[in-house]
């Protein structure tokens, strides 16, 4: 190879390879430890001597990787400040709901209230986890008494329920009734109750508190439609402040029944009744106060003649508007008028109580 004299070829060479040094690769990064996000929702509930515990799993882990394989997952309980002891393994799908029911040893079950903690850790294949969960909060000690002896009786501003009551021992308590139409509603329908929406919820949830710590014994439900039927469970719930923990306690739920609300009712007797004398025109107008029913059809109107001793008649039929004119009258008689209501059913009210006018001769 000729070369010119007095050249490196050293020093032409090295700009070359400092280019090709640039693409060569770097350190490798470390595997991933596949470590699951924590779970930030944790949440308790006791019912009875059971405490249940539901979560969102993650989707992935703290590389932010997807995790594409079952997640061993650990849950722990502390007594007040004791530590978190394991009390179950689960093996959870990522993304999935995560439940747990822990049934409380004997011990926790009765006594005195204090304050349980639960957390759940989501580990890897090697057993390690990211850290635990938000904690989640219940209480030891006694549950509140079941509800015994639930009926249900229908009435005319709703659903009467009554149950066998029972003493909490200086506990907050109030009575949680979940009910749940058996019937589908029917949006064109108008409502029945008028304390009622025109399409109710197929399921709500009542409260009825205790009064002066006295159980109330019953509730109205005066949500409820007529002409449907209606499941209600009904549960004494003992609200507490336990290690500074405000703690919900439900009692196992009673035995569900089953009310009926067929419409037996008659409408209220309409009221307010007037009857204004018009000589000019030859007619007595009558006038009364709106039936509150919501499922009114209309009126019927009486009439009785006093000053010929004839028995109260019907002399007509009228629809909602509370009014009507009576053209059939004979000047300088005296007559008495009633009224009653008919709801949509057919069924009628009592007569309202009569008032009298007299029609002026001319």
């Amino acid at each position: 190879m000729n070369r010119k004299p007095g050249v490196d070829t050293s020093v032409l060479l090295a700009p070359l390879l400092l280019l090709l040094g640039c693409g060569s690769p770097g350190a490798p990064l470390p595997p991933s430890l596949d470590l699951p996000t924590p779970v930030v929702n944790l949440s308790a509930a006791r019912v009875g001597n059971s405490v249940h515990l539901t979560w969102t799993m993650a989707t992935r882990n703290t590389d932010r990787i997807a995790l594409r394989h079952p997640v061993p997952t650990q849950v722990c309980r502390a007594v007040e400040k004791g530590p978190c002891a394991s009390i179950g393994k689960l093996l959870l799908a990522p993304g999935g709901a995560g439940e747990y029911t822990d049934p409380l040893p004997a011990d926790l079950a009765q006594g005195p209230d204090r304050l349980l903690r639960y957390e759940v850790a989501l580990l890897n294949h090697a057993g390690k986890s990211a850290g635990p969960s938000n904690a989640a909060y219940s209480a030891a000690g006694a549950s509140p008494a079941p509800i015994t002896g639930l009926n249900g009786q229908v009435r005319r501003d709703g659903v009467l329920l009554n149950w066998q009551p029972a003493a909490e021992g200086g506990r907050t308590v109030l009575f949680r009734i979940e009910r749940r139409e058996l019937t589908a509603p029917v949006a064109a329908e108008a409502p029945k109750s008028p304390l009622a929406p025109a399409v109710p919820d197929v399921n709500q949830t009542l409260v009825v508190h205790e009064d002066d710590g006295v159980d109330p014994e019953h509730a109205l439900d005066n949500s409820a439609l007529l002409n449907r039927q209606y499941r209600y469970v009904v549960e004494r719930v003992a609200t507490l402040a336990v290690g500074g923990q405000p703690v919900e306690v439900q009692g196992s739920p009673s035995t569900a029944i089953v009310v009926t609300t067929t419409d037996v009712f008659p409408p209220a007797v309409p009221q307010g009744l007037v009857a204004v004398a018009d000589a000019a025109a030859g007619a007595i107008d009558l006038s009364w106060s709106p039936n509150s029913d919501s499922d009114l059809s209309g009126y019927h109107v009486f009439r009785r003649d006093v000053d010929a001793g004839l028995p109260a008649q019907q002399i007509a039929s009228v629809s909602a508007e509370p009014s009507f004119r009576d053209t059939g009258v004979q000047a300088g008689h005296r007559y008495a008028y009633s009224l009653s209501a008919i709801d949509q059913n057919g069924m009628e009210s009592k007569h309202c109580p009569e008032v009298q006018e007299t029609l002026p001769a001319r």
